[in-house]
């Protein structure tokens, strides 16, 4: 992980004082490093001892961070892992186009590594990561959302990138398809069960631990699934409460909305699916030799459902 953060600190340079100032900001913030972590990993796992693992787990935190800024500016946020927002600080002209140099840079590093498997994955992860912030777009303030519907923004937005992440470990360690096809797997449950305790954790969590505000979600309008939880399983009175809630969007009513989640048990329920994708992403790795490399990713399986932050 430190040679990673060289990586990552010396593929940062620009000679625009701005990018440098704002990249810098994002990276230096915190955050977990999950996703570039499963590329280290997975081709770890698989035998790999090169250094393309490396530039391509920096690569992936590149697209992970420049969502972040273009999520932060879509949803006016002004707060994330208990810093200000990089649109908060510089604004939104500025946290928009350094989420475009960080893509652009990616794919600089990306055609760098020489594999066109590599680039294809990352290529595809990238639209279809854009496609889920569209869908999760025209989900805001609808009450009528399914769950099919919220769990394929999950794993359009978020489960893909951690997919196409374990997929790339198994590339660069020449993994048989049938093997390959099993890490991409680990990593769309994976990081769905990620997603789902960050939806618990929106209702749940310590604000000084996860580093947001609670009710984001709510105040924005998404309908995640607490909440349709809550709107299939409540009294009609809480159903419109809810449906109320998401449809307006504002935390005017977060107190009464948190009393039908809790009262409902969504936040049991939601956590039930996501340990049973947890478990989903751990039969993936039967097929994997013994290694600290595969006790890592036993691990994060585990860490993915039991955090508090």
């Amino acid at each position: 992980m430190k040679a990673l953060d060289a990586v990552i600190r010396e593929r940062l340079y620009s000679d625009v004082v701005l990018i440098r100032q704002v990249a810098e900001y994002i990276i230096g913030s915190g955050g977990k490093r999950l996703r570039p972590a499963l590329v280290l990993f997975s081709a770890g796992a698989m035998g790999y001892r090169g250094r393309f693992h490396l530039e391509l787990a920096a690569v992936v935190e590149f697209i992970h961070t420049a969502t972040l800024l273009h999520d932060d500016v879509v949803d006016e946020s002004d707060l994330r892992r208990g810093n200000k927002t990089a649109n908060a600080l510089f604004g939104n002209a500025a946290s928009v186009l350094v989420g475009d140099f960080l893509y652009s840079r990616a794919f600089q590093m990306m055609v760098g590594v020489d594999d066109m498997r590599v680039m294809r994955v990352l290529a595809d992860a990238t639209n279809t990561i854009a496609e889920g912030e569209v869908l999760q777009l025209l989900n805001c303030h609808n009450a009528d959302v399914d769950v099919e519907d919220y769990l394929r923004v999950i794993r359009y937005k978020t489960a893909k990138l951690f997919e196409a992440a374990t997929r790339l470990g198994g590339i660069l360690g020449k993994a048989d398809p049938q093997l390959e096809e099993q890490l991409a797997a680990f990593g769309m449950h994976l990081g769905t069960a990620f997603q789902l305790v960050d939806d618990v954790l929106d209702y749940s969590g310590d604000e000084a631990a996860t580093g947001k505000h609670l009710g984001d979600d709510l105040a924005e309008g998404k309908p995640t699934l607490p909440l349709i939880h809550a709107m299939r399983h409540g009294s009609p009175e809480q159903a419109a409460r809810v449906r109320a809630a998401i449809e307006n969007g504002g935390r005017d009513d977060f107190a009464g909305v948190l009393d039908a989640v809790r009262a409902t048990g969504a936040l049991e329920a939601t956590l039930a699916v996501a340990t049973q994708e947890a478990e989903r992403a751990l039969a993936m790795l039967e097929g994997l030799p013994p290694s600290i490399f595969k006790d890592s990713l036993v691990h994060l399986s585990k860490f993915a459902v039991a955090r508090e932050y």
